[in-house]
């Protein structure tokens, strides 16, 4: 069977993780995959694991953080993108369609009914929820208000963020080889505890000024050479670079072995939102997620996983990763509760889309 891929976003993280990952689950029972990005997506994530792609028009209205504008602009040229998705569907004689969040749910979707295609909506933002529930099979991830309701419409499914079965077995030794090419000023030290500060494949303001004020919260109170600071993702702004202590924090920028690194991390410092939180759950990694740092989106991720992760607004993180440094026994403990269920959500989406396949 094949199938087609259609994604929102640069094709970097996030929503190009999610996609890939289904993917991955989609060949694993037989299907061929064909992946549709933005025209203008760079698809960096593709490219790395040798994946090329077909550039359609997939247009953004701001995910959690849209607005009314910018939900009008996406609509006008979300008419185009659907006609030339069509198009692509039928040259291509799919079996099935899956829409991943967003534009990519969106365009897939009613692409997909006007070409007479099963498909299935990958939703997790308040447009993509309201608009493919009424059109077809969805799967409604945790970032989305409807994961958190109890009674939600018969054709939708919950799941947990699609994570590669990789996530859960790296390998620290090539973690520790890249990052002493990488540690320019020779920081590194294998003996002590390592934290990773990550906003994603990007590098968000507040997360680099969390950073900040942590490097200065230990050089206040003498405890400068306690831990190893890793940070990841590329900066939306070079400018936020100018934050970051270059003698304090090992930068690694944007990197393809991120399940070699979670191996020597004691506690990760995240972002509330979705895919990096459950691998942190996933591997029983205890971490501290730190709120409206995305367009000052807040998704509660605490609750999903709730005694595995702490919640932190950004003025509070210094206390709340000292309070997770004190009690990384207990949150690893807590997260060996989800982590079966959370590595298997990849199979369990496929399986679904086979089924809408078949019918």
């Amino acid at each position: 069977m094949k199938a087609l891929i259609v994604i929102t976003g640069r094709g970097m993280g996030g929503d190009a993780v999610n996609a890939l990952n289904i993917t991955k689950a989609l060949e694993k029972i037989g299907f061929q995959c064909e992946i549709a990005l933005d025209t203008n997506a760079p698809g960096l994530l593709f490219k790395k694991n040798g994946y090329s792609w077909h550039k359609i028009p997939v247009p953004q209205a701001g995910g959690h953080a849209a607005t009314k504008l910018n939900i009008m602009k996406a609509g006008i040229k979300t008419m185009n993108a659907v006609l030339k998705t069509r198009t692509l569907i039928k040259k291509l004689n799919v079996d099935v369609v899956v829409g991943v969040i967003g534009g990519g749910a969106i365009v897939g979707c009613i692409s997909a009914k006007l070409a007479k295609v099963p498909v299935v909506g990958i939703i997790d933002t308040p447009l993509d929820t309201k608009i493919c529930t009424k059109l077809n099979k969805c799967i409604v991830l945790p970032e989305a208000e409807m994961f958190k309701q109890d009674i939600i419409p018969e054709n939708v499914h919950k799941s947990y963020f699609p994570l590669t079965k990789k996530i859960e077995r790296g390998d620290g030794e090539k973690a520790i080889e890249k990052i002493e090419e990488l540690d320019v000023d020779k920081i590194f030290d294998e003996n002590k505890p390592n934290l990773l500060f990550s906003s994603g494949s990007s590098l968000f303001e507040g997360m680099a000024v969390c950073l900040s004020n942590y490097c200065k919260y230990l050089k206040e109170n003498n405890r400068s050479s306690d831990y190893n600071l890793f940070l990841i993702g590329s900066p939306l702004k070079e400018e936020y670079m100018d934050l970051i202590d270059e003698k304090q924090v090992i930068n690694l920028g944007y990197i393809n072995w991120i399940s070699d690194l979670y191996e020597l991390i004691d506690l990760a410092i995240l972002t509330d939102d979705g895919v990096m939180i459950q691998e942190s759950v996933a591997c029983e990694l205890p971490a501290v997620a730190l709120t409206r740092v995305k367009y000052g989106r807040y998704h509660n991720m605490e609750s999903i996983f709730p005694d595995a992760i702490l919640e932190s607004e950004l003025d509070q993180a210094n206390n709340k990763i000292d309070e997770a440094l004190t009690n990384l026994d207990k949150l690893k403990s807590n997260s060996k509760r989800y982590s079966k269920e959370v590595i298997s959500a990849g199979e369990e989406i496929a399986k679904i889309i086979l089924e809408e396949a078949e019918k």
